[in-house]
């Protein structure tokens, strides 16, 4: 089978499993997203290896996953917050601990728990992001109303596509005119193939896919802050939906940097004909910690920031 079948038949299987799972929400959502926060955090270890330095690998794996896991048990900041930060605090220490008693001095200590903790946090805590957007709408339904909050099935589904939609259709955009007439520039030493046009078309793309989300949102979600400001809805999404792609490039430019680094093509082979796990995450580890800010900060100014949850 050719590179360009396998991709095919990955996005043929994927996509529909993703919405499935993004409809159903909570532990069936949260599960298997928290393993590819593990498998994240692992490419990132293999990145480091390649450079002598071996990370505490089941440490930084089960962090990552349980940064996810902890969103979905409390899915608001608020609720958030605390266990996570005392998750990576309680890490610290014992990734200290362990890079003293099976590393040593000869070992790269320094190293090998810096690495850990940022392959944690780098997967962990953006794709933590996804059960904390999924469950907004529950709390702008509680804060909008003293009924029990009844958020359509469709809502957190809707949350989560919005930086997904962005990002792969930003991207779709950006391969297509930069491949037609782009000629590189945009940084050279990290991603010789990026160019200016492929900006320009990414963040048109990301734009539109924004907007376009927008008319499908504020006839479903109910309460959707930017349905509720002063400014245009649309307005909003497509301000929004720019900050996205340029949320987008930056974490495309982050991977290649770092496989840069490592001298490989790919961060691995776990998508055939994609390459690794964040080969796919990439851009999204920076567009789903943004769409979750970008919702926040319009919740807040609309009075229904949800960062309290169901009250």
């Amino acid at each position: 089978m050719s590179e360009l079948a396998k991709r095919w038949a990955v996005a043929g299987v994927g996509i529909p499993v993703v919405l499935a799972l993004l409809y159903m929400g909570g532990w069936p959502l949260a599960v298997p997203v928290a393993a590819l926060a593990a498998l994240g955090a692992r490419e990132v270890f293999g990145f480091a290896a390649k450079g002598g330095v071996a990370p505490l690998g089941a440490l930084g794996a089960g962090v990552a996953a349980a940064l996810v896991l902890i969103a979905a048990w409390r899915p608001t900041f608020a609720g958030f917050a605390p266990p996570a930060l005392a998750l990576l605090g309680g890490a610290t220490v014992v990734a200290l601990v362990a890079a003293m008693k099976v590393r040593g001095p000869a070992g790269r200590p320094l190293e090998a728990v810096a690495v850990t903790l940022f392959g944690a946090t780098y997967a962990g805590l953006s794709l933590a992001s996804v059960p904390l957007l999924h469950a907004l709408p529950a709390a702008w339904s509680a804060r909008a109303s003293s009924a029990p909050p009844t958020p359509g099935a469709w809502d957190g589904l809707l949350l989560v596509a919005l930086p997904l939609a962005a990002t792969w259709l930003g991207d779709a955009l950006a391969l297509f005119a930069g491949t037609a007439w782009g000629r590189g520039g945009l940084a050279p030493s990290v991603s010789p193939k990026k160019s200016w046009v492929g900006v320009w078309a990414g963040l048109a793309g990301a734009g539109l896919a924004a907007v376009v989300w927008y008319f499908i949102a504020a006839a479903v979600v109910s309460g959707l802050p930017m349905a509720q400001l002063p400014v245009p809805g649309p307005l909003v999404a497509l301000f929004a939906g720019v900050s996205l792609g340029v949320a987008a490039i930056l974490g495309d430019l982050v991977e290649s940097l770092l496989k840069r680094q490592a001298g490989v093509k790919d961060s691995g082979v776990f998508f055939p004909g994609h390459g690794g796990v964040l080969d796919r995450l990439d851009a999204l580890a920076f567009t789903l910690p943004t769409a979750y800010v970008a919702f926040v900060v319009a919740g807040t100014l609309a009075g229904v920031s949800g960062l309290e949850g169901a009250s």
